[in-house]
């Protein structure tokens, strides 16, 4: 390594594919921001980062789910950087598994789930995307998910939530492709992560039935088509057949299959 390439900011970067995703930016060279709610994991994977790559890695812990913490973190990303974010990974997000409209329990759940999933997504992005249009370069690694092709019953705000940040992520990367500015959406499937746990779907046929590749192997293959300008991802051989067949099988088949792969086993 001959010198920092630049900074990124990463969110959710305290577990799962966030934490791997802020290894492979400060393995490439890359300075970094890292944010996310656990203030002691942050600082720990910083000493960690650093130690490994040689770069900087600054916490700036921040909870996405609290109106206007987006545009704060950008700020406090920047003054940490003191200068330009030159990569944005758009990792940070929330799941919810339950029916739609069974109770009202899971609905501020699901307030916090599109405030983060899209809310604080977009608003970074378009920061993001200011910034690196008035120097003239950048790239924006957006984490939607193979649950972004298909609607998901009893994860139905999480799904639509995916697809979003998906067409949005297609759409700007089209608005862009005469920039040297590239946005990618990353598509996993089903990973080993605390993310399925935290969403309660560790029951579900999907955990039981579908092979989950390692955070670490999901991380890699994102930041890899992030650095290439690929606007879109998806990880696994699995996922990569089961995304095209919903292009081209019926909408209520797709539906209903999702469904079944998301109803609790035995």
């Amino acid at each position: 390594m001959t010198g920092p390439r630049g900074w990124a900011l990463v969110t959710g970067a305290s577990s799962g594919i966030g934490l791997e995703l802020a290894r492979c930016a400060g393995a490439e060279g890359y300075n970094l921001v890292l944010s996310g709610r656990n203030e002691a994991a942050l600082a720990d994977l910083a000493r960690q980062i650093e130690a490994a790559s040689g770069v900087t890695a600054r916490p700036c812990p921040a909870d996405l789910s609290k109106p206007g913490a987006a545009g704060d973190l950008w700020t406090r990303a920047c003054a940490l950087a003191e200068g330009p974010i030159h990569v944005l990974v758009n990792n940070a997000g929330l799941g919810r598994y339950g029916d739609f409209a069974s109770d009202t329990d899971g609905d501020a759940r699901e307030d916090e789930l599109i405030t983060v999933n899209i809310v604080a997504a977009t608003e970074l992005m378009r920061l993001a995307i200011h910034a690196m249009r008035h120097r003239g370069a950048g790239r924006v690694l957006n984490v939607a998910s193979a649950a972004g092709f298909m609607p998901g019953p009893n994860m139905a705000v999480y799904h639509a939530s995916k697809a979003y940040l998906l067409h949005l992520s297609e759409a700007v990367a089209e608005e862009l492709k005469s920039t040297s500015i590239t946005v990618t959406a990353l598509c996993p499937g089903a990973t080993r992560t605390a993310f399925f746990e935290r969403a309660e779907t560790e029951t579900t046929w999907l955990m039981k039935l579908t092979p989950m590749p390692s955070a670490e192997t999901v991380a890699k293959a994102g930041w890899r088509a992030c650095m290439a300008g690929r606007s879109v991802v998806v990880t696994g051989v699995d996922n990569k057949l089961f995304t095209f067949l919903t292009r081209l099988a019926p909408r209520r088949l797709v539906t209903m299959l999702t469904g079944w792969f998301l109803r609790r086993a035995g």
